[in-house]
C-alpha cells in the first residue's frame, strides 16, 4: 500500500477538551520547528499529555519550593510543629483544585494555578514586623531573612502566630479576589489595559524574580548552568530533530503517521532528568534543610481546615491581605493576557477574566483554611513554558490538577519534589522567566515605539517598577507612621514590582493624551492586542472567540444567575453564532489566521 510522504504538523492552542488541531503547512514554510505551534490531528495522547503536565509540575514545584524556603528560612530548625511536608502538600491540593477549576470554568485557559511570588512580598513584611527578624542583603538576596539572635529577641512561640496570621493575610485576599471578580471589576479594566500597560507589566514580571534565581542557582553554578544550555540546546537548536514516524489514530477511523518534535514537547522533563542524574553521580546533595525536615510524613492525609489551628485574622492581616488581592489580581490579568498571546487567541473578554479571577479567590482562601502560607495564582513561569514547549492543550492543564491533588493527598510523596536539587529550580526558573520578558517587549510593536508619548510611558513604568521596591526595602524607616497595619499595607504594595508596573502605566496610558492608534487599540477593535487580530479571518475570531465560553452544561444556568453576577456570563453578541447554538468539542479547533477550516483527514491509501 502507499503511504503519503509524512509532514511535520502545526501545534495550535486549546480546543474544547484539549484538542490539538492539524494544520495545513503554509508553501513558504520549510522548517517545522519554526515559531509556528507544531500538532497532531485529534487529541494528544495521553501519554504525551502525561509527560507535558509533568513537565509543568515540576515548574510548578520550582515556585512552590522558592517560596516556600525564602518563607521558612526565618524560621529556625524545630520551630514548625508539623512536617514541612505537610505545608507543601496543603498548598499543592489547593493548587489541583484552583487549576482544575480555572480550566473547567474560569477563564478556560489552560493556566497552572501556583503559590505566585506576589504572595511572598507581603508575608515576608507581615512576619518581619511579627517577629524580631534582621534583614540580610548579600548582594543581590534582599528578600532573605534572619531570625534576630540577639539578647532582646523573644521566644519562639511567635512563630506559630505568625504563620496563622499569614494564612489569615492569605483567606482575607482570597476573599476580596472573588468578590473583585464576581462584581465584574477585571470586565471594566482589562479593556482599558493597552499594549503600553500590559507589555510593561509582562517586562517587569519577568525581571523581578531574578535575585530568587540568582539566590538558587548560587547553590552549585555549574549544575544551574548545565540545565540552563540543555534546555535551551533542546528548545531551539534541537527543536526541528523530528523522531521517525508512529501509528497514530486520530478522531477519525482511518490511521496517519505523524512527526513528534520531541525534544521541544520535552524540553524541561529531559534537561531536568539529565542534570538530575548528573549531581545524584557526583553524590552532590544541594536539599534545602527548611524543607527536608527529619520529621517522617505521612503516606495518606486528607486535608481539611483547622488542620494545625485557624487562620488568625488581625487589622494587620487585613492589610496584607489587601495588598495581596492587589499584586495578585494585577498578575492574574497578565497572566491571562499572556497565555491568550501565545496561544494566538483574541484577548480574553471581561466575563472570562471576571471568572477567573473569582476562582483564583476561591482557591486562596481554600489554601489559607488549610493552613498554607502561600495563595494561588496564575503562574507565569508556567505560561512561560507553554511559549517554550509551543503546546497548550487544555488536556493537561486537567491533568496537571488531578496530579496536584494527589500529591497533595500523600505528603510522602510531595516530599519528593524537595529532593531536586536548588539550582535545578533555579535554572527552570530563569529560563521560563526569560520566556515571560521577551513576551512583553513583543508586545510592544503593537504600539507607535516611536512616539515620545509612548517612550516616556514605557521607560517610566518599568524604571519605577524596579527602583521604588528597592529604595523602599533599603529606606524602610521611610515607611513608617505609627500605625502597624497601614505599614504593613504600604510596605507590601510599593514593593510588588508587577503592581506598580501595572498602576503606572495603567494611569499614564489613561491620562496623558494620545490616539487609539498611537496606543495600539485600532478602530473599532477590541484591546489590547488588535493588531494582531486585525488580519484575523471573521470565521476564525469566531471561533476563537468561543474558547473563554462556558462549557455547554454551565451555560444553561447563565439565565437562573442573579442579575448582579451576569457579568460571568458572555453576552449574547459574544457567543457567536446563536442559530448554530455553543460548540461541541474539537469545533473550534482551528485557530490560526489564513489556514484552513478543517483537519486533513487521511486519504485512504494511507498505510496502516
Amino acid at each position: 500500500m502507499s503511504q503519503s510522504p509524512p509532514n511535520a504538523i502545526q501545534l495550535q492552542s486549546v480546543g474544547s477538551q484539549g484538542t490539538l488541531a492539524t494544520l495545513p503547512r503554509p508553501p513558504d514554510v520549510q522548517n517545522p520547528s519554526s515559531d509556528s505551534w507544531a500538532s497532531l490531528c485529534g487529541p494528544p495522547p495521553w501519554g504525551l499529555s502525561c509527560l507535558l503536565a509533568l513537565q509543568h509540575i515540576l515548574v510548578l514545584a520550582s515556585l512552590l519550593c522558592a517560596s516556600h524556603l525564602l518563607l521558612l528560612q526565618s524560621l529556625p530548625a524545630g520551630g514548625l510543629s508539623f512536617s514541612p511536608a505537610q505545608l507543601l502538600a496543603s498548598s499543592l491540593f489547593a493548587c489541583g483544585v484552583s487549576t482544575s477549576l480555572q480550566t473547567w470554568m474560569g477563564s478556560r485557559l489552560p493556566l497552572v494555578q501556583a503559590p505566585s511570588l506576589q504572595f511572598l512580598i507581603p508575608a515576608l513584611v507581615l512576619t518581619s514586623q511579627k517577629l524580631p527578624l534582621a534583614l540580610r542583603t548579600p548582594g543581590n538576596s534582599s528578600l532573605v531573612l534572619r531570625l534576630c539572635g540577639g539578647p532582646g529577641c523573644h521566644g519562639l512561640e511567635l512563630w506559630n502566630t505568625s504563620i496563622r496570621e499569614v494564612s489569615g493575610a492569605v483567606v482575607v485576599s482570597g476573599l476580596l479576589q472573588a468578590i473583585l471578580g464576581l462584581l465584574g471589576g477585571p470586565g471594566h479594566l482589562f479593556p482599558r489595559c493597552g499594549p503600553l500597560v500590559l507589555a510593561p507589566s509582562l517586562v517587569v514580571a519577568g525581571l523581578s524574580v531574578y535575585r530568587e534565581v540568582a539566590l538558587l542557582c548560587s547553590t552549585h553554578w555549574g549544575l544551574a548552568s548545565l540545565l540552563i544550555v540543555l534546555m535551551v540546546v533542546c528548545s531551539q537548536h534541537l527543536g526541528s530533530c523530528l523522531l521517525p514516524p508512529r501509528h497514530w489514530r486520530p478522531a477519525s477511523t482511518s490511521s496517519t503517521h505523524t512527526h513528534i518534535l520531541a525534544f521541544r514537547l520535552l524540553s524541561v522533563l529531559i534537561p531536568v532528568a539529565c542534570v538530575w542524574i548528573v549531581s545524584a553521580l557526583l553524590g552532590l546533595s544541594i536539599i534545602p534543610g527548611e524543607l527536608s525536615a527529619p520529621t517522617k510524613a505521612p503516606w495518606f492525609w486528607l486535608p481539611h481546615p483547622a488542620e494545625w489551628d485557624w487562620p488568625l485574622l488581625t487589622p494587620r492581616a487585613l492589610a496584607a491581605g489587601i495588598s495581596m488581592a492587589l499584586a495578585a489580581s494585577t498578575s492574574s490579568l497578565g497572566c491571562y493576557a499572556l497565555c491568550g498571546q501565545l496561544l494566538r487567541l483574541p484577548s480574553p473578554p471581561p466575563h472570562a477574566c471576571s471568572r477567573g479571577l473569582s476562582l483564583e479567590g476561591l482557591g486562596s482562601v481554600l489554601a489559607g483554611l488549610l493552613g498554607s502560607p502561600m495563595g494561588t495564582a496564575s503562574s507565569f513561569p508556567n505560561v512561560g513554558t507553554v511559549g517554550l514547549l509551543q503546546a497548550g492543550p487544555r488536556r493537561v492543564a486537567h491533568l496537571v490538577g488531578l496530579f496536584c491533588m494527589a500529591l497533595g493527598l500523600s505528603p510522602r510523596l510531595a516530599q519528593l519534589l524537595t529532593t531536586i536539587p536548588l539550582p535545578v529550580l533555579g535554572g527552570v526558573l530563569g529560563v521560563t522567566q526569560a520566556m515571560v520578558l521577551s513576551t512583553g517587549f513583543s508586545s510592544f510593536h503593537l504600539a507607535d515605539i516611536d512616539s515620545g508619548r509612548n517612550v516616556f510611558i514605557v521607560g517610566f513604568s518599568i524604571f519605577m517598577a524596579l527602583l521604588l521596591p528597592r529604595w523602599f526595602r533599603e529606606a524602610s524607616v521611610l515607611l513608617k507612621t505609627g500605625w502597624s497595619p497601614l505599614d504593613v499595607l504600604l510596605r507590601s504594595l510599593l514593593t510588588e514590582p508587577i503592581f506598580l508596573a501595572g498602576l503606572l502605566g495603567f494611569l499614564l496610558e489613561n491620562t496623558i493624551p494620545g490616539t487609539r492608534l498611537e496606543r495600539g487599540l485600532g478602530q473599532g477593535l477590541p484591546p489590547p492586542f488588535t493588531a494582531r487580530e486585525a488580519p484575523m479571518p471573521q470565521k476564525s475570531r469566531e471561533k476563537a472567540d468561543q474558547e473563554y465560553e462556558l462549557p455547554f452544561s454551565i451555560q444553561n444556568l447563565c439565565p437562573c444567575i442573579p442579575q448582579p453576577l451576569r457579568c460571568l456570563c458572555p453576552l449574547p453578541q459574544d457567543s457567536g453564532n446563536e442559530e448554530r447554538g455553543p460548540s461541541e468539542p474539537g469545533e473550534t479547533a482551528d485557530l490560526l489566521p489564513d489556514f484552513g477550516d478543517q483537519c486533513p483527514q487521511p486519504s485512504r491509501g494511507q498505510s496502516q
